[in-house]
């Protein structure tokens, strides 16, 4: 359907294809594009025209333009480690057109006005997608929370344990509620890290390069502990929140039970903890260290069905890179190592590979990483083809096989444990607000709730 907006033979852009994923799901279509706006949806044979008219391969399908709500892009204080304009370049070679950034490990954290400011203004001359931002709750900042939301952040981001920075320390429980209290206030939005530190304290913690040692010193029941006091302060406070990259499958009965007591409480997981398993990690391979950790098969399994069945609401990269001295220490050692991966750019054919191969469809993966994450953050118009929804298109090839070659990856350094694996889904086209992404940075900034003009 047409928006009724202005005569259709003045579109910028139109765009054909067999294979369109519309909110309803796929089929064939012609979609219409002005003014960085999708204004019409159309049947195929309606003779759409415009400015520019790309028709798709048969071997194309048209997506929405992703969404990570999990990036970590640490600019300014460490560049060295990603950037926004790396970031972003890898961010839209990969089919996401909008990310949101986290508050650490920026220098300093975005956890008042002030820093937000300095970090939308290292953002605005250099980003190739639409970038919104997290806020940060750290101890003693619940009085600004308030300037931050009403800045245009899209909720605000707690740890329950070490962050790995100083900078960003982490709340006890009586600050979580502090600060709980005030996002309830603000119908605002807390995510939390949430990992149990005495649970962790009190694991064995064996340096050295075994993964087994690594991953007995982050025990699944760490993340089962924190999540339940976070659902217990969520239940006292009446706040919206959020559970990062979700790993231990053994947390997902209390998500259940907390959902269907009405508490609004989501959680996301990530493309290494539905595609990796633990079983498989190399000795010293510690591309693959991460926090939580990548567990077991039979645990990758669960979290598919808790994807499957609604308990988890998204999937996110938690892009999280680091100078190779940090990540990957001469020894081995997953103790020392830096705990992130690298994967905005190979989130959607990672998550496809093995979607695929479990026979669940592309528009059931498109979703979980395109409009549900859109929703839960408040971006409203991003994530989907619709008429007046921004148009940030992706033409994907989703049977073309590639092999992983980190050194051809966009951002910042060469580390990934997806080096030389093959993936299936190639993007091969991708638009932000109907204008085909390439060597000048033209994406901007967002704020919560509102809509780019």
């Amino acid at each position: 359907m047409s928006s009724g907006s202005g005569p259709l033979d003045l579109l910028d852009l139109v765009v054909r294809g067999r294979r369109v994923l519309l909110p309803d799901g796929e089929g064939a279509a012609e979609v219409g594009v002005r003014d960085g706006r999708v204004v019409a949806v159309e049947p195929p044979g309606t003779g759409l025209t415009g400015a520019q008219v790309v028709d798709l391969a048969d071997d194309e399908v048209l997506l929405p333009g992703l969404v990570d709500a999990h990036v970590h892009v640490n600019e300014p204080g460490r560049t060295h480690w990603e950037g926004f304009a790396t970031a972003t370049r890898a961010a839209a070679a990969g089919g996401v057109t909008t990310i949101v950034d986290m508050p650490l490990n920026a220098v300093p954290p975005t956890v008042d006005v002030t820093a937000l400011a300095l970090k939308r203004d290292a953002a605005a001359p250099q980003v190739h997608v639409d970038v919104a931002f997290w806020g940060g709750a750290v101890p003693g900042n619940a009085g600004d929370l308030a300037g931050l939301h009403e800045e245009g952040v899209v909720g605000v981001k707690c740890f329950l344990l070490d962050s790995g920075v100083e900078e960003f320390p982490p709340l006890s429980v009586g600050e979580l509620d502090a600060h709980l209290a005030e996002v309830a206030r603000l119908d605002s939005l807390l995510i939390a890290h949430a990992e149990d530190a005495d649970e962790i304290a009190h694991a064995p913690q064996r340096p050295g390069p075994d993964y087994r040692d690594f991953l007995a010193s982050r025990p699944a029941r760490a993340e089962d502990v924190a999540i339940s006091h976070l659902l217990d302060a969520t239940r006292r406070t009446g706040a919206r929140t959020h559970v990062v990259h979700l790993s231990s499958s053994d947390a997902l009965p209390q998500l259940r039970r907390a959902r269907a007591e009405g508490l609004d409480v989501t959680a996301e997981t990530c493309p290494h903890y539905l595609t990796l398993a633990a079983e498989d990690v190399p000795d010293g391979a510690t591309a693959y260290k991460c926090c939580p950790p990548i567990r077991d098969a039979a645990n990758a399994d669960r979290l598919w069905e808790a994807l499957l069945d609604g308990t988890l609401a998204y999937v996110a990269s938690d892009h999280s890179p680091a100078t190779p001295e940090l990540k990957q220490p001469e020894d081995g050692d997953f103790a020392a190592a830096w705990g992130g991966i690298s994967s905005v750019q190979l989130m959607l054919p990672v998550v496809w590979t093995e979607a695929r191969r479990r026979g669940i469809d592309l528009a059931r993966v498109v979703g979980w990483m395109s409009a549900a994450p859109a929703d839960r953050v408040g971006l409203p118009g991003k994530g989907r083809i619709a008429v007046d929804a921004d148009a940030d298109l992706v033409v994907l090839a989703p049977d073309e096989a590639f092999t992983v070659d980190a050194t051809r990856l966009r951002h910042r350094h060469a580390v990934t444990p997806y080096d030389g694996a093959t993936l299936h889904g190639v993007v091969r086209r991708t638009w932000v607000r109907g204008t085909e992404v390439d060597d000048e940075p033209r994406g901007r900034l967002l704020r919560r709730g509102e809509r780019v003009r």
